[in-house]
């Protein structure tokens, strides 16, 4: 296993982050009522030192190292390293408390995020922003697979069906990585679990001197949230999930990685509207309901002849890298246009092989491939550690041909076959069930058509937590609501709501802009 460089106190603050599967799960014991009863532990001091490397405009960002428990079974056990940063109040006068910001992912970092984090000024004035990085990630005691460079490819992480429909490569593929995690991963991949990123949070908390916290949690970290409110109830303060999925706990990262198949068809007549508009000179058709089969078509063409596309991993542009450039830009607005430029080009180039070649990809680092390989071991292992996930190739492979036809957009896999059918071991824990029992202090944030966690599985989460949560729907698309401008809607709500506790008295819809 490569090991990562670190030293005490945390240095260097940022380490690149790779998004994978792209969308862990809730357990039933001990309840939540029983965990934040419990008395804190004694404090532990964190020693706040400079980071290092934090970006020039966030000087004033610390950071510190926390020991907490490998396994919470055995606190007094093995301990392992979390990497916490913060940036102090700007007004100490109006100080409110510590709002923590909970990484999405899984498998994403968060120690810079103090300093990067768009947030209200008035949200920086009043609170010390905390992050860190998760279990096994940047300087939390890092772990990896050890996973070959070609099965960092996104086209490999997501098992994406081969062209003609067979999943065969996709079963090798699991196996193959979760057989390198299961050699490689060590203790610390065993460790990582949902549930133990919310005990840990509470660590932080317990360091921080903090009786309650406030928390952001965006994407997969509005789920490490719900756990986080629903283990500790009596420790949040004001709690804001943005993009949730549904905590069922059946299913859990299961069904969200299935349900991104919907969330594609719901974003999807945002890049057609785009990819059609009149004002565009490099526009792909005339009009918006030509663009699916335009993409259908160049997917299939692409299937059958792939392009070269040196630099990219892998070195081609073939349909299924195509479809995963898809899912990716779908989850903003700012990069939709380079999905139009990469079909461009790919048409010109089928068309004519003397055609200019495909956009120039970057050359990823030692250190990117690094970040990657702790992208995809954290990822996977909190896929499989949370929840138990079907085993038979044969159910897989059927459930890819039925969904093949009824989402032609993402061609059977998110319902494919991963490394958690061949995990070698089950999950520890039972999952966490969300439930209405707790403080009425939970607003859910959500945006109409986000293609990673669609708003299906928000109401989901929205009927588990019940009276103690609020949702506000924003007439828009793309993955993640709150951009701290306070101009906005959903943006206005949510800030006031961290400052003042006052949610609105009922589910509301905001428009995309504008208060």
């Amino acid at each position: 296993m490569r090991k990562s460089k670190r030293r005490r106190p945390v240095g260097a603050c940022a380490v690149a982050t790779a998004a994978v599967l792209a969308t862990a799960l809730p357990f039933l014991a001990p309840p939540g009522a029983a965990a934040s009863a419990a008395p804190d532990r004694p404090r532990t001091t964190l020693d706040w030192q400079p980071c290092g490397s934090t970006p020039a405009k966030a000087a004033s960002q610390q950071c510190a190292t926390l020991k907490v428990p490998l396994d919470y079974k055995d606190p007094g056990g093995r301990q392992i390293d979390l990497a916490v940063s913060r940036i102090p109040a700007e007004d100490p006068a109006a100080r409110r408390g510590a709002l923590l910001l909970i990484p999405g992912g899984p498998g994403g970092t968060g120690l810079d995020r103090p300093a990067t984090a768009k947030l209200s000024e008035r949200l920086r004035a009043a609170y010390d922003i905390i992050g860190f990085d998760p279990r096994g990630m940047g300087h939390s005691s890092p772990v990896s697979c050890g996973l070959p460079y070609a099965d960092l490819a996104m086209t490999t992480l997501r098992p994406w069906p081969a062209a003609d429909g067979s999943i065969d490569g996709n079963v090798a593929a699991a196996r193959r990585t979760a057989a390198a995690c299961a050699r490689n991963g060590g203790p610390v991949l065993r460790g990582i679990s949902t549930a133990n990123e919310a005990r840990d949070i509470d660590r932080i908390r317990q360091a921080l001197g903090e009786h309650r916290l406030s928390g952001l949690g965006v994407s997969y970290g509005a789920y490490t949230g719900a756990v986080y409110a629903q283990l500790f109830p009596d420790r949040t303060a004001h709690w804001v999930l943005d993009s949730n999925g549904d905590p069922d706990p059946a299913r859990v990262e299961r069904g969200w990685l299935a349900n991104s198949a919907v969330g594609a068809e719901d974003r999807f007549p945002d890049f057609a509207a785009r990819a059609a508009d009149p004002a565009r000179a490099d526009r792909l058709a005339d009009r918006p309901e030509e663009i699916r089969p335009l993409f259908l078509d160049l997917a299939a063409r692409l299937d059958r002849t792939p392009l070269p596309w040196p630099d990219a991993n892998p070195a081609e542009l073939n349909g299924n890298v195509l479809r995963q450039q898809l899912l990716t830009s779908l989850h903003s607005d700012s990069r939709l246009d380079g999905l139009i430029t990469l079909m461009r080009a790919a048409r010109a180039k089928l068309d004519d092989p003397k055609a200019p070649d495909l956009p120039a990809q970057p050359v990823p680092s030692p250190a990117d491939i690094e970040a990657q390989q702790q992208t995809a071991a954290v990822s996977t292992a909190t896929l499989c550690n949370d929840v138990a996930w079907p085993r038979s190739p044969g159910k897989h492979a059927r459930d890819v041909a039925a969904d093949r036809v009824r989402h032609p957009l993402t061609a059977g896999m998110p319902v494919n076959i991963t490394p958690c059918s061949f995990w070698p071991a089950p999950p520890a824990e039972r999952p966490v069930r969300i439930t209405p029992h707790g403080p009425s202090n939970v607003l859910l944030i959500q945006n109409r058509r986000d293609p990673n966690t669609p708003l299906a599985g928000a109401r989901a989460m929205r009927r588990a937590f019940g009276d103690r949560a609020r949702m506000i729907t924003v007439e828009a698309g793309g993955h993640g609501v709150y951009k701290g401008d306070d101009r906005t809607c959903a943006d206005a709500r949510t800030t006031a709501f961290l400052l003042t506790g006052a949610r609105p008295a009922t589910d509301i819809t905001c428009p995309a802009t504008g208060a």
